[in-house]
């Protein structure tokens, strides 16, 4: 994909406690379907800038910055997946989304664990104005190691995503250095969207930068995709049909990944109404970033819009 891709402008959607910082990339006419764009656990909504490059225009593309992280950091908990699934609500009152307008409905697309904030929305607090519901690596439940409490079981699923929390860095060269060595992110780090999405995670001056991320958040959130039945059990009540893009690799680009087939074919999803699909070649961050893997987004996003 050619970049530079289109530039969003920062739109504040008021949610419990405050304003949501959500990021806009406009439709070229009134009335295109709505792409919600939920990020990952330590993420931002810039890591979706490719994927909304290729819908922007044709969608009204938003994704905004989850409660606790970057220019939503700010925002009180409570923190959650049920929280967020509440502000993805919230954004689609203020962008007029309506299931039975048409045009108007959404589709909701989550990248790890946005999936889950996703697909909670769309079994609950946005039920009535889904179309679709796409979730890219992430929604259903992942492996976890056994015997281990929370906070070892995200310290094991993040790595150095989660050990960068507690870091302070003298300047954004550094933060470039300390991905650089990311065996997933370390490609992509001199890529100007993914270089952005790394540095909207910064906040302070040089030289204490450190991740806008609020550790609480992280935590709570982390323990809801872990632990929490109602999450985990919310693509079993689906109001649309899905569709799940995993991919090849996982966070550390180690193969298998978070799922594969055998992992996929235990879950059973068909009853869900659940197509799973992998992108090859990618691993859990580049399923967004990697030509292939902004292709199949972009594509199941309007194979959703189609159905209606």
């Amino acid at each position: 994909m050619r970049e530079p891709l289109p530039e969003p402008r920062l739109v504040d959607v008021p949610v419990q406690g405050g304003e949501l910082a959500v990021l806009h990339w406009a439709a070229d006419a009134p009335g295109a379907p709505i792409a919600v764009l939920v990020h990952g656990i330590t993420g931002n909504a810039m890591a979706w800038a490719r994927v909304a490059g290729a819908l922007a225009g044709e969608f009204e593309v938003v994704a905004p910055d989850l409660r606790g992280r970057a220019a939503s950091a700010g925002l009180p908990g409570p923190y959650g997946i049920e929280a967020h699934a509440a502000d993805v609500a919230a954004l689609l009152d203020r962008f007029g989304a309506d299931r039975d307008a048409g045009a108007d409905a959404a589709v909701l697309v989550g990248h790890s664990m946005g999936a889950f904030v996703a697909a909670l929305a769309a079994a609950g607090t946005a039920r009535d104005r889904v179309h679709g519901l796409v979730l890219v690596d992430g929604g259903l439940a992942f492996p976890q190691p056994p015997g281990a409490d929370l906070d070892a079981m995200l310290s094991a699923v993040l790595g150095p995503a989660l050990d960068r929390l507690s870091m302070t860095f003298p300047d954004l060269a550094a933060v470039r250095a300390f991905w650089a060595q990311h065996p997933a992110v370390g490609p992509w780090v001199d890529v100007p969207s993914v270089a952005a999405y790394l540095a909207r995670d910064v906040q302070g001056e040089p030289p204490a930068l450190r991740s806008a991320c609020v550790p609480e958040a992280v935590r709570v959130d982390g323990g809801d995709v872990l632990l929490n039945e109602r999450v985990l059990e919310a693509t079993a009540d689906l109001p649309v049909p899905a569709t799940l893009l995993w991919a090849a690799r996982g966070l550390l680009d180690q193969t298998p990944g978070l799922y594969d087939e055998g992992r996929l074919a235990q879950l059973g999803l068909e009853p869900s109404g659940i197509t799973a699909r992998e992108v090859p070649d990618t691993n859990h961050y580049s399923i967004i970033w990697a030509p292939r893997g902004v292709e199949a987004v972009a594509a199941a996003v309007r194979e959703a819009t189609a159905r209606t």
